[in-house]
């Protein structure tokens, strides 16, 4: 079996949702590894289903518990490459650490390496967004120098005309500008109102203020779409 299937076939069954591979040349951060792998796992559709006032406990709850699912995969497919004969590096979040610098995003954002593998676009809100699922997914990557099948690049917006995410933002975060692989994400979302408006929100609904609030992915069409 060629190591893209065998590697795919191996993060689906340790609870991946959908694996990618993308070219990653012009800007990794780690020059030898030229290959980014992708992966993502979804929330559960009864966790958004019950975020109409979001955020909820349960949501963040959730979004803690995909995070260590995440970090735990990502080593598994970090080890997977060594054992295979590659160098490789997960980008997880505990190594990566709280430190998202001035544009709250790190050096190598997960989304690009999932768009230039095809997975999905850049929505208004900045997220990454797919047909089946919306946005209601979260993801990770692996950096590694090992020969996988690279996806088809997607370089431009599918949301068209639809603003229901920038309707949904009571921070008015989201400028409504369609995102295309040129722009960075600036250009078209604003992180800081996005931030104010849910330290405030947060602390509304759970109690204490955190930078969580998930408007903007309980409002997607596809987001919608899936939970029904």
């Amino acid at each position: 079996m060629p190591l893209s299937k065998k590697l795919k076939k191996f993060l689906l069954k340790n609870g991946a949702k959908e694996v990618g591979y993308a070219d990653i040349t012009n800007f990794t951060p780690k020059p030898h590894l030229n290959t980014g792998v992708i992966f993502y796992i979804t929330y559960p559709k009864e966790i958004i289903r019950n975020m109409q006032n979001a955020p909820t406990h349960e949501y963040v709850n959730e979004l803690v518990s995909l995070n260590t699912r995440l970090d735990e995969l990502g080593m598994k497919c970090e080890e997977f490459l060594i054992n295979n004969g590659y160098d490789a590096y997960a980008q997880t979040k505990k190594r990566l650490g709280t430190d998202f610098g001035e544009f709250n995003s790190f050096e190598l954002p997960h989304k690009t390496i999932a768009t230039r593998a095809g997975l999905g676009w850049i929505g208004k809100s900045a997220l990454l967004t797919t047909y089946k699922y919306g946005s209601a997914l979260r993801m990770s990557s692996v950096l590694t120098d090992a020969p996988l099948e690279i996806g088809t690049p997607i370089i431009e917006s599918k949301c068209g005309k639809c603003t229901t995410c920038m309707e949904a933002c009571p921070g008015g975060a989201i400028s409504g500008t369609e995102w295309n692989y040129k722009l960075k994400r600036n250009d078209f979302y604003d992180d800081k109102k996005c931030e104010k408006y849910a330290l405030k929100v947060s602390y509304e609904n759970l109690g204490k203020e955190d930078t969580v609030c998930g408007k903007c992915i309980y409002a997607c069409p596809h987001t919608q779409k899936y939970i029904k």
